[in-house]
């Protein structure tokens, strides 16, 4: 849930683009968030959202970086990566989750620490505005800042 000074009415859910199975993670109206799984390989993290209702039923709900770049700076975050194995082939799927500007505040972070032979980095994931004018999580200098609340 993103911080506000009260609960906001938005969460995190998916944007299908086009007719294929490629999903955008995007901030949604409450009656469409979606809840997250989170599965942890020490400090790197795979995301992924806990979808019985997409209309891909083959597709991962796994989050990735899209057309991965680090060097380009925006690259969205979209679903389809694959759970574990760390290495160059799922080098777009590590996130964390750090503390961040107080004892309850935390950001996501895009990390390159389960490659051994990637230079070790970390980016901050916001928010970008798409052509659409829908607000996606995507690579950011300024970073998405959020609280855990109980379900």
């Amino acid at each position: 849930m993103p911080y506000t000074s009260c609960r906001s009415p938005q969460g995190l859910g998916l944007s299908k683009i086009g007719n294929s199975c490629h999903f955008d993670v995007l901030f949604v109206d409450i009656n469409h968030r979606m809840p997250l799984s989170v599965t942890s390989i020490y400090t790197d993290l795979n995301i992924m959202f806990l979808a019985c209702n997409i209309t891909c039923p083959h597709h991962s709900t796994m989050w990735k970086i899209d057309n991965f770049n680090v060097s380009k700076g925006h690259g969205l975050v979209t679903t389809g990566g694959g759970v574990g194995n760390s290495g160059k082939e799922t080098i777009g799927n590590w996130f964390n989750i750090v503390k961040y500007d107080g004892a309850y505040n935390y950001k996501i972070a895009y990390c390159l620490s389960m490659c051994p032979s990637c230079k070790h980095e970390c980016k901050n994931v916001g928010m970008v505005m798409d052509q659409n004018g829908n607000q996606c999580l995507a690579l950011s200098d300024v970073p998405f800042q959020f609280r855990f609340f109980k379900a």
